[in-house]
């Protein structure tokens, strides 16, 4: 919607006909022809809810001439105005009249104009591009230093160029500076730092430029511009020396080890993501940016890492976690003055407590039911066990609670009866566990699935 616009009792009721079909609707853009230009006026559409129907950037107004080509067989009369706005826009008497054409031989850049064409109002704002050059003599990495950009001094000018809408409202007309260079995007698919180059695009610059994503490589910078140097095919570009980074990045994964040993008698905790039963054993593995120079992974029992009781300065590690309860861990890189520091993701372990339950019958008879014995547990880092046969004669010793007893001494089936167990462990939440009981061995000649043995 287009903003009201305040017309001063001042103004002539010609200058008011203007301004009211404004409120309405805007015109279609004007026929104006610029002359004594050795550069070709470029024409910018502005933003509608500006009020105007044209923006002309012109190199250098001096000793340059614009015409209007009227449409009405009224009068045409001129207007000029300046920041205050059109509502006090100034009426233009010289103006030079050929047939329907209206010259004004004369004019200010960095001003905006009215043509009142019968009922027709056609509204612009005129550029003087000499007032705004584009130089770059310099590009140099800053000392200010901003971790989450890549920030650089520039010695050159490339000032914002305003204008002001048809209600005085300052708006800035985007110079499109561009500056080209390299950097390391995270890639998912890959799991890995890429190149990529980046193209920045800047309305303008004063001193400095403040570039984001930062370059997290080693890279020259190319600054080129603006747009309009380059419509008039006389762009100018300046590419730095090789500039070391100093923002830093990283990214983190952890991987839960399983291996071949059949585990599928391991008492789980009822809980997501990482851990469960003891041993549990996670690799953690970091990936970083060119300028991390120091990092470590840091292990703490709060979420806060205010109580951090584990540091290693690897940049992957493999841990076993043996205590049951939550520990929270995170990977910290920083670059070589620590200035600079980037966090992985935290991730949380949780190893659950000791559990030990042992069955007291089972039959080895191949049927793929119940055909070997062995403990349900959870969260055992230490476990022996020894079964014997009635005599006292060890027949197998069991050093993993993951491993079982297939019923079977030097490759043959023992006779049924009554076995002897005798087991210690260590639980993660550090209980002592000291059992011994009997083992039925029973010769099923169906599947025995209706004789399940019992848990003691």
């Amino acid at each position: 919607m287009i903003e009201n616009i305040i017309i001063p009792k001042r103004l002539s009721s010609g200058i008011i006909l203007c301004l009211l079909p404004f409120l309405n609707a805007i015109a279609d853009n004007p026929d104006i022809k610029f002359s004594g230009n050795t550069l070709k006026a470029i024409e910018v559409t502005p933003p509608s809810n500006t009020g105007l129907n044209s923006i002309y950037v012109i190199n250098n107004v001096e000793g340059v001439s614009m015409t209007y080509e009227a449409t009405s067989t009224g009068d045409v009369r001129w207007m000029r105005f300046s920041n205050l706005g059109g509502a006090f826009a100034e009426e233009i008497n010289d103006i030079k009249v050929e047939g329907k054409n209206y010259t004004l031989e004369s004019f200010e850049g960095d001003m905006g104009y009215i043509i009142y064409d019968g009922e027709k109002c056609t509204y612009f704002w005129i550029i003087n591009y000499m007032l705004h050059p584009f130089k770059i003599n310099s590009i140099i990495p800053s000392e200010e230093s901003n971790c989450d950009a890549t920030v650089l001094k520039v010695d050159g000018s490339a000032e914002p160029i305003h204008y002001f809408t048809i209600n005085g409202r300052q708006e800035t007309l985007g110079r499109d500076i561009t500056v080209d260079y390299n950097s390391l995007i995270w890639s998912e698919s890959q799991s890995q730092y890429e190149f990529e180059n980046i193209t920045a695009t800047l309305a303008s610059f004063n001193e400095s430029i403040s570039l984001t994503p930062p370059a997290y490589c080693a890279t020259t910078f190319t600054i080129s511009g603006d747009r309009f140097l380059e419509e008039w095919q006389i762009g100018e570009s300046l590419e730095s020396a090789l500039i070391q980074p100093e923002a830093v990045n990283v990214m983190t994964e952890a991987i839960q080890s399983s291996d071949d040993i059949d585990t599928s008698n391991r008492i789980e905790n009822d809980v997501e993501g990482l851990g469960g039963s003891a041993p549990c054993e996670i690799d953690f593995n970091a990936y970083v940016t060119d300028a991390v120079i120091h990092y470590e992974w840091q292990m703490a029992t709060d979420e806060e890492f205010e109580n951090i009781t584990y540091r290693i300065n690897e940049q992957n590690m493999s841990y076993t976690f043996t205590e049951e309860g939550v520990t929270y861990v995170r990977f910290i890189g920083s670059n070589n003055d620590g200035s600079c520091e980037a966090f992985g993701d935290a991730y949380t372990v949780s190893i659950g407590a000791s559990e030990l339950l042992i069955p007291n019958a089972f039959s080895p008879n191949e049927d793929g039911v119940n055909d070997e014995w062995k403990v349900s547990y959870r969260s055992l880092i230490d476990f022996d066990c020894w079964i014997f046969d009635r005599n006292g004669h060890q027949i197998i010793h069991l050093d993993s609670p993951d491993k079982g007893w297939d019923g079977k001494k030097s490759g043959k089936y023992v006779k049924p009866g009554v076995y002897y167990y005798v087991i210690k462990a260590t639980g993660a939440d550090g209980k002592k566990y000291k059992k011994s009981g009997d083992i039925n061995i029973i010769r099923y000649k169906g599947n025995g699935a209706s004789n399940m043995p019992s848990v003691d």
